[in-house]
């Protein structure tokens, strides 16, 4: 099993593992276009399967130790898990000039980055132990925004979740062929979302009247509020928006874990 640095690990001691659980993580090797990439899936083996499953978009580090906590989490609440791996194989960043660099190809290119979350999407949807009619998209950061084009494209999903995520506004609307429910997470002091960019988002999810979402500002928090170990961490909400990520993945899925 991985061993988690301590911050890493608190979060993850932070859900109960069940008694007689069995976890099984993997590395997945799977390619787009020509390129090569290396997710990571994790479930509990000892839970009853088909599970209702997540596909984690990562943040603009690319996928590093901090999603795959989260995962083995959600794991231990009885789901299927898969972290896509949007840059590459190896393509990881641990500075903020270089992540900027590697996610703006991508925010420059919103086709490109669907179909990357999309090959992902398309793994965990083959894998025995997920449930492919109860799949939910979630993302922290770039992963967030990730999350929320992908579910533009109109695939199957139970719903999409963002964590602290840009809230990129379509003009026109482009909300038509989103199905399953919207969550958006996000703090109430983040200079890259601010609350002129979630009115517009909100504006633009209005344009369809029966489109389900939700949209929860945290006072106090910044952009990555979520990430440990860091200055931007605000731990209340951190706590407040895992626990209305878990209601609402329970909600959508029909999972009581």
């Amino acid at each position: 099993m991985t061993n988690f640095s301590t911050v890493h690990q608190q979060l993850v001691d932070g859900v109960p593992e069940p008694s007689g659980a069995r976890l099984e993580e993997a590395a997945v090797s799977y390619d787009h276009d020509g390129q090569a990439l290396e997710g990571y899936a994790v479930h509990d083996a000892a839970a009853p399967g088909p599970k209702p499953a997540v596909l984690l978009v990562h943040d603009w580090t690319g996928l590093q130790e901090y999603p795959k906590a989260r995962a083995h989490m959600l794991a231990r609440l009885g789901y299927a898990v898969f972290c896509c791996d949007v840059y590459g194989a190896g393509r990881r960043f641990d500075n903020d000039a270089d992540s900027s660099a590697e996610a703006g190809k991508y925010y420059g290119n919103l086709d490109l980055l669907r179909a990357r979350v999309r090959a992902g999407y398309d793994v965990l949807a083959v894998r025995p132990e997920a449930d492919a009619s109860r799949i939910v998209v979630a993302g922290y950061c770039f992963g967030g925004s990730a999350a929320l084009e992908f579910a533009r494209t109109g695939a199957p999903l139970a719903g999409t979740v963002s964590f602290h995520g840009g809230l990129i506004a379509h003009d026109p609307a482009d909300v038509a062929a989103i199905t399953g429910s919207v969550l958006v997470l996000t703090g109430a002091v983040d200079p890259v979302v601010p609350d002129s960019a979630v009115t517009a988002f909100q504006d633009e999810l209005r344009t369809r009247a029966d489109l389900d979402w939700q949209v929860v500002t945290y006072s106090g928090a910044p952009h990555a509020f979520t990430l440990p170990g860091t200055g931007a961490y605000h731990a209340v909400a951190d706590r407040r928006s895992w626990r209305e990520f878990v209601a609402f993945l329970r909600e959508v899925t029909g999972h009581g874990g």
